[in-house]
């Protein structure tokens, strides 16, 4: 079940409401990069000072999400741009903090240590101020052929080995399949970094292979409420051990959200202080208890739709 399309349209209208998606292509296409694009791991400097570019805009988004080229110091680079102006409205959050979220999800994974999330910023652009990330463009494997599948469909009762099992769809014509999900490390952090940012939109098209086996996660303004909003497709670790690097990642993350420490005042300039104390606590639950939570029953656990 491979992500999303991340096409650029060939023309920018921000602020036209984005088309749902209908279904999801049998592959990614990226733009080529240019020879003195970066592959990955630009900087914050990079981004919030560069020459910000609208080349079109992604018309699967729910939100406005504009591709859009950076150019700084003779280099330039692929990102994206969704300015505050073009989100839309939500019951449970409140109106214009989707890109501060974006933002401060991206701080709380470059503390992890784990940088699961492309360079993002918060900046000034064309169509307001709004959130800019890094592209991150999907590799092909060695022979050409598409990169290994995360997520997947299958007709067993049971997942086979190097997969986890999240539950049975419904396919249609009153059929189901269970959908899995890969056994991947990569997978399995990002599931605990979900948690601690109470991730309420974990897709399956928020999921991007990156270069040497890396992955990368996109798409989380849905993200810090206080409220347990956690809806995700990376339930197969549910009730499982957390890892050791997990436990060690959650105790670094505690210290760094402790009163006067710099995370714990860039993130005031991005959520609520409840919000701040929310974070803390979930991050003390998962310690306490040392397991991936399961479902609590209160709210859908899966997001729709799932891609």
């Amino acid at each position: 079940m491979p992500a999303p399309e991340r096409i650029p349209a060939g023309r920018v209208s921000a602020m036209e409401p984005a088309v749902e998606p209908v279904a999801v292509p049998a592959a990614r296409k990226d733009p080529p990069r240019t020879a003195q694009e970066p592959a990955m791991g630009l900087t914050d400097a990079f981004l919030a000072d560069g020459e910000l570019t609208v080349r079109g805009q992604i018309r699967e988004a729910s939100n406005a999400v504009l591709y859009c080229t950076v150019e700084r110091d003779g280099r330039t680079a692929s990102a994206v741009y969704k300015p505050v102006a073009g989100e839309r409205p939500l019951w449970d959050f409140p109106d214009g903090t989707l890109a501060q979220r974006e933002v401060a999800a991206y701080e709380i994974s470059r503390a992890s240590g784990w940088d699961l999330i492309p360079t993002t910023v918060l900046r000034d652009g064309p169509y307001g101020t709004g959130m800019v990330q890094e592209w991150i463009e999907a590799p092909a494997t060695e022979d050409g052929g598409e990169v290994p599948e995360l997520l997947a469909l299958i007709e067993d009762e049971e997942p086979g080995p190097g997969w986890k099992a999240v539950g049975y769809a419904d396919i249609g014509e009153g059929r189901t399949a269970l959908l899995v999900h890969a056994d991947h490390p990569w997978l399995r952090r990002l599931a605990v970094l979900d948690v601690v940012i109470n991730n309420g939109d974990r897709k399956g098209g928020h999921l991007l292979p990156g270069a040497g086996g890396r992955l990368f996660a996109i798409d989380h303004g849905v993200t810090f409420n206080a409220d347990d909003k956690l809806r995700t497709l990376l339930w197969g670790w549910a009730g499982e051990p957390l890892t050791g690097e997990a436990l060690e990642m959650l105790r670094g993350l505690a210290a760094t959200l402790e009163d006067g420490a710099p995370l714990a005042a860039r993130l005031a300039e991005l959520i609520t202080d409840t919000e701040i104390g929310a974070l803390r606590e979930r991050v003390a639950q998962l310690l306490r208890t040392g397991k991936h939570p399961e479902p609590g029953g209160q709210w859908p656990a899966i997001p729709w739709p799932p891609v």
